[in-house]
């Protein structure tokens, strides 16, 4: 599992990645994707939807089940990857590069330091895999 080490990592497993002017790129990761199978659909929020840290930005499909992504900070959407809602297999082939999700204006930049590092994250997903 490749996980980026300049990104930040949530426990149910969303990405951040700072683009600065407290804009922040969003998706799932590698990890979570590799778990979720192929994915056959992305539905996310639109453009000005204003979000809660914790509250859903949409759902993910795949031929195995169907899974929340949960918003790992408070902001505002300012874009979203229309791309991924057309082919969703993009967050399968790049989950950290054409697979991303949407773009958020945070509220707060300091939310980030909540956060998981790279090598937490790592560590994190090696406990769930040894259960």
């Amino acid at each position: 599992m490749s996980v980026p080490k300049d990104y930040k990592f949530s426990e149910s497993h969303e990405w951040v990645r700072e683009e600065g002017d407290n804009i922040v790129t969003i998706g799932i990761t590698d990890y979570a994707q590799d778990k979720l199978g192929d994915i056959v659909a992305v539905e996310l929020r639109r453009v000005g939807d204003e979000l809660e840290r914790g509250e859903s930005v949409g759902n993910i499909d795949s031929q195995k089940s169907s899974s929340e992504i949960m918003s790992p900070v408070a902001g505002v959407i300012i874009e979203i990857n229309e791309d991924v809602e057309d082919d969703a297999g993009l967050v399968n082939s790049g989950p950290y590069e054409e697979g991303w999700l949407l773009r958020i204006e945070i509220e707060d930049a300091s939310q980030l330091e909540d956060l998981m590092s790279a090598e937490d994250y790592e560590e994190y997903i090696g406990t769930l895999e040894d259960e």
